[in-house]
């Protein structure tokens, strides 16, 4: 079964290049030399720093397994090819909270890019606003079910 691509914008392959360019030649030297630090404290059954650092190796190894499967399935936006018509990937989204009158903007990223941050207003498509958003137009309004209950949203805007 082929992969899922993962849909990103240029600037969440310019991240994700970043960071596992720095894992490869910075952050696995310095995990290497904690854990050559460590070993010289002798004996490594009762060695905490040992243990720490060869944890520590483990999850970066995990990460940058993990950014190079994102970058071997991903799928850059034409950010181009699109129009402000619709929701889509990378669209700017004005919405107003329809009980309290509340405007707050989202932008739009992939699901499996790690580019959503919800405190920059950075929404995965897959989310709960995020679906709920996909393919409408200005004026549509949409229910999200929340855990305070279902928040309907009027989209006021699109833009890039």
């Amino acid at each position: 079964m082929a992969a899922k691509p993962t849909m990103l914008t240029k600037e969440g392959l310019r991240k994700l290049e970043e960071e596992l360019e720095y894992l490869h030649n910075v952050k696995r030297k310095e995990i290497a030399e904690k854990i050559k630090v460590a070993r010289s404290y002798g004996d490594l059954s009762e060695n905490s720093e040992y243990d720490d650092a060869k944890n520590e190796q483990a999850i970066m190894e995990a990460r940058i397994t993990t950014i190079e499967a994102i970058l071997k399935t991903a799928v850059i936006i034409d950010e181009s090819n699109t129009s402000n018509e619709h929701v889509h990937l990378t669209s700017l989204v004005t919405v107003e909270v329809i009980r309290t009158g509340k405007q707050m903007q989202y932008r739009i990223v992939g699901s499996g890019s790690n580019e959503a941050n919800p405190k920059e207003g950075k929404i995965s498509d897959e989310s709960p606003v995020g679906k709920a958003l996909m393919e409408k137009s200005v004026g549509d309004v949409v229910e999200v079910e929340t855990p305070g209950g279902i928040l309907e949203l009027k989209i006021l805007e699109i833009s890039r």
